[in-house]
């Protein structure tokens, strides 16, 4: 099979010469937004933006896409389900650095890091007398999925009573008790945190509102690593202008890069980063063991 591989996934020699050795031949295109040379040539394609910029009815011969990415918003889901294409995504790849970066992001802001920074910047020996602890929380992640469950697992060992909420309810290890959609804003009025990392769909989108934002008890944090379209960002601001939100952690955003004009940048109790969560020294391992297992078949 020929194997189109784009920049998504720079693809090393010895990875390439693993994947000719399970009889495919590989071909590169680094930027996704060129044009792709005989498409109709490709049995399989790794990516992650491509069909934003080439026409996935151009790769005639397409058999399997392999995704780069966890979320599937980038794909024209309809055409392939028609076409009996199948796809994968990077589905537990990137999952524990997100984990990871949100309690940090979260410690942040228990741990007074910010004035402990700006007290060594200024050579002054202030102490914060209104530190906090995870130790006892109620956290509610929105997403019981790869990185919910990851996010879970690491909330528990901080003795956090860990609620989930999904769009399908059943146990999940690490969870105390998982609810449905329907019960979020009933969820968020019981959490000290609350934490985004669900997929975006036409059901989704929009889902953490004025609502839900004002149901947080005070002294709240807010996280997202998922996509900024699940979050109403007007509401989000107006939440984190009033007493009662201590802040919140915001990797994803609804126009990236998060325009220059935003309020979100001089915000004090917000702690913005470049969609930066996934980033981990062992992405690439966890990625490609999944593209090998995917080109056996």
């Amino acid at each position: 099979m020929k194997i189109l591989i784009t920049g998504a996934f720079p693809l090393s020699e010895e990875e390439r010469k693993e994947l000719e050795d399970l009889g495919h031949e590989v071909f590169f295109q680094k930027d996704e937004r060129e044009k792709t040379e005989h498409p109709e040539d490709f049995g399989a394609v790794v990516c992650n933006a491509l069909f934003l910029y080439n026409p996935i009815e151009s790769f005639s011969s397409l058999k399997k896409i392999q995704l780069t990415s966890a979320g599937l918003d980038r794909v024209p889901l309809d055409y392939i389900r028609a076409r009996g294409i199948e796809l994968h995504n990077a589905a537990g790849v990137y999952s524990i650095p997100m984990a990871e970066f949100a309690i940090g992001g979260i410690l942040q802001l228990y741990k007074g890091s910010r004035a402990f920074s700006d007290s060594q910047r200024a050579r002054q020996w202030v102490k914060q007398r209104d530190l906090r602890e995870l130790y006892g929380k109620t956290v509610c992640i929105v997403g019981t999925g790869d990185v919910g469950r990851e996010l879970a697992k690491r909330l528990s060992c901080f003795g956090c009573h860990v609620i989930g909420v999904n769009r399908t309810v059943h146990a999940v290890q690490g969870f105390d008790e998982v609810l449905p959609l329907a019960e979020l804003k009933l969820a968020a009025k019981r959490a000290d945190i609350l934490i985004c990392c669900l997929a975006l769909t036409d059901e989704t989108r929009g889902l953490i509102d004025r609502e839900v934002l004002a149901a947080l008890p005070d002294g709240a944090v807010f996280v997202n690593v998922s996509r900024g379209a699940l979050v109403d960002e007007a509401a989000l601001i107006e939440w984190l202008r009033i007493d009662r939100a201590l802040g919140a952690v915001l990797d994803v955003f609804e126009a990236e890069p998060l325009p220059a004009d935003s309020p979100l940048w001089d915000m004090e109790k917000a702690i913005v980063s470049p969609h930066n969560s996934f980033v981990g020294e062992r992405n690439h391992e966890r990625l490609f063991s999944i593209m090998k297992s995917f080109f056996v078949s």
